[in-house]
């Protein structure tokens, strides 16, 4: 096993500066991959300063998009050739089966090859004419990088959801300091070594592992940060707003989800019951989008919850690098509890369990859980009002359109939501109805790089992905110029 004892900062591979170290658990077997870098304030602190040398000082915000595109692209590249080693790697790391791990590794080089696309087309629309109502005056509006970004990412998603902090961010002329879950740190000290091999200047990209309360807090608080982009949960977004509101720092937020996915009579059982699983059975569930909360017309409720335990019945559960698993083990021991903690708290709250919320009787080691499933489950529960993160999925009946939409937009979260309907007319009025930044018709989960991603209420701030991750690294200045050979006259004459 490669040592991931190290941090990446200024171009270099350094010891943490007290020399602390922590495990990376797998939790297929609950054995330890390896032990990994354990940052302090200090090391944050010589990051911090190590990317704001490269963006005052040096070649890569004063590079043209073109000239960053190019690395951006070799970043792309090695990501590729290493995509086999890298999904293995977030295997073991994460747990998540390997064919989902292939397709994230596959997704993060597209981010950057996009990304690299609007580097170029930033050069031909940096400055944009402004016409104003006096003549006697010329203005351009230009996008300038905002300067040093931090960027703290979650582990359900290790080297995507780095990716679609970094690509926009170094797009944009920005610097960056990465700190990646100490779940599931990894594939982010990998993508520090592939940027490094891309001819990435130094400093431009930093990456501190470590664990939040030790390098994820000083990263937040820092003075030396001029944006914070995190995604995780909605009570650490909260402490980062309030670190960030010290230095009035600007900021981006992805938190959590309770997503619904309202489901009319007129549906195909199949692809309902296909859509649903892949709703919230992905990734065991820990998405922040997962369409958790289902909501069945009452003609179809019961023939689509009897196909819904058949179908899940016979999903394949276990290590992820074993041929045909669709359903790894969560991905630690407290997340596994917290998910088993909410299963029990379902059944007390009156929720009917249909299937699983078990240990597999296969699985003696490991954070395994068969996929549970609750019906007629009481709308003011816990379980249904709250993101449980795991594969548990909570359907309850409806009788019409109107009370629908009501109890699907219930709720302080407002990520995604999904409708399904053979009536096309019907599903377009109800995803402008949904209170959610993102909605999906006759699908849900596909997520696609060019497509804003972001949510309503306490789902989070702003939106990554698309032109809107890029404009998250930029910064908007006005240039007005007086033309006239006129004097201005107001005080001299």
């Amino acid at each position: 096993m490669k040592s991931y004892d190290l941090l990446y900062i200024d171009g270099q591979w350094v010891s943490p500066a007290e020399g602390g170290s922590f495990e990376t658990i797998d939790p297929s077997n609950e054995c330890v991959i390896t032990r990994v870098a354990a940052a302090t304030a200090q090391d944050i602190d010589l990051a911090v300063k190590a990317a704001r040398r490269a963006f005052d000082d040096g070649p890569w915000p004063q590079m043209t998009g073109a000239e960053r595109a190019i690395v951006l692209r070799r970043i792309a590249a090695g990501i590729r050739e290493r995509q086999q080693t890298l999904a293995e790697l977030e295997v073991r790391d994460n747990g998540k089966p390997l064919p989902e791990a292939l397709w994230d590794i596959g997704d993060t080089a597209g981010c950057f090859d996009f990304y690299a696309d609007l580097a170029e087309e930033l050069d031909g629309h940096r400055e944009q004419p402004i016409a104003l109502a006096d003549e006697r005056f010329s203005s351009i509006a230009r996008k300038e990088p905002m300067g040093v970004a931090g960027a703290i990412i979650p582990w359900n998603f290790p080297m995507l959801m780095a990716a679609w902090k970094v690509a926009p961010a170094l797009a944009a002329g920005c610097c960056m300091v990465l700190k990646p879950s100490e779940l599931t740190p990894l594939t982010a000290l990998e993508l520090a070594d592939i940027a490094h091999q891309a001819g990435l200047p130094a400093g431009v990209l930093n990456v501190v592992t470590g664990l939040g309360s030790e390098a994820g807090a000083p990263l937040s608080e820092h003075p030396g940060i001029d944006k914070l982009a995190f995604t995780g949960s909605v009570p650490t977004g909260t402490k980062i707003m309030q670190s960030a509101a010290r230095d009035i720092k600007n900021i981006s937020l992805e938190l959590g989800g309770k997503s619904p996915f309202i489901i009319f009579n007129d549906s195909d059982i199949e692809a309902a019951v296909e859509w649903i699983m892949f709703g919230i059975f992905w990734n065991q569930g820990e998405v922040c989008s997962a369409t958790s909360r289902v909501l069945v017309q009452r003609d179809l409720y019961e023939p689509l919850l009897k196909r819904l335990v058949e179908q899940t019945r016979s999903l394949s559960i276990g290590n992820g690098l074993k041929e045909g698993v669709l359903l790894g083990p969560l991905v630690s021991r407290g997340q596994y509890d917290k998910v088993l903690e909410a299963i029990a708290k379902g059944q007390e709250e009156g929720a009917t369990l249909l299937y699983g919320g078990t240990r597999p009787a296969d699985c003696e080691k490991g954070y395994f859980l068969t996929p549970a499933i609750f019906a007629d489950v009481p709308e003011e529960s816990w379980i249904w009002k709250e993101e449980i993160f795991g594969p548990v999925v909570c359907v309850r009946p409806f009788d019409d359109e109107a009370e629908a939409l009501r109890s699907a937009n219930d709720s302080r979260f407002g990520l995604a939501a999904a409708v399904m309907s053979r009536d096309l007319q019907r599903a377009e009025r109800v995803a402008r109805g949904l209170r959610a930044g993102i909605v999906w018709v006759n699908c849900s989960q596909p997520t696609f790089t060019e497509a804003p991603w972001g949510g309503y209420k306490q789902s989070g701030i702003g939106r990554e992905l698309g032109e809107w991750g890029l404009n998250n690294y930029l910064e908007t200045k006005q240039i007005t110029r007086y033309d006239s050979q006129q004097p201005w006259g107001w005080y001299i004459k």
